[in-house]
């Protein structure tokens, strides 16, 4: 199975950093305010997720879900959690480190959108 969401090493590292600070984590990409369509770490549950929200699958033991309407854009793209340096103006738990969670992406081939993790709606994940 191909997965929809990857994760580099470097990034990682800086959630082992965060999951000792906070606990168990999660990822969701809004594309609202903020940092735009960076995504936000918060500690596990603070997020309600819900029917409007879509889970695109696991990032070392965080759910990583995303809106709906989002999801409608992205659903064709494979993306990759990475960090860059620099502050975000998000709520997301690296801010106060100095670097900030960033996507990169990249469209799936036809092989590969045959072969993918199904997505589940929020509401299926609780």
């Amino acid at each position: 199975m191909v997965q929809r969401v990857l994760i580099t090493q470097e990034a990682c590292n800086i959630i082992d950093q965060l999951r000792d600070q906070f606990g168990p984590l999660m990822f969701h990409q809004s594309g609202g305010c903020c940092d735009g369509s960076s995504p936000m770490c918060f500690p596990q549950g603070e997020l309600m997720i819900n029917e409007n929200d879509v889970w695109l699958g696991e990032i070392h033991r965080c759910d990583f879900f995303m809106s709906r309407d989002q999801f409608e854009y992205w659903k064709h793209t494979q993306l990759t959690v990475d960090i860059v340096k620099g502050r975000g103006a998000s709520f997301s738990l690296e801010i106060p480190l100095g670097i900030r969670f960033v996507i990169k992406s990249r469209l799936f081939t036809d092989e590969e959108m045959a072969a993918l993790v199904p997505a589940k709606g929020g509401h299926e994940m609780t």
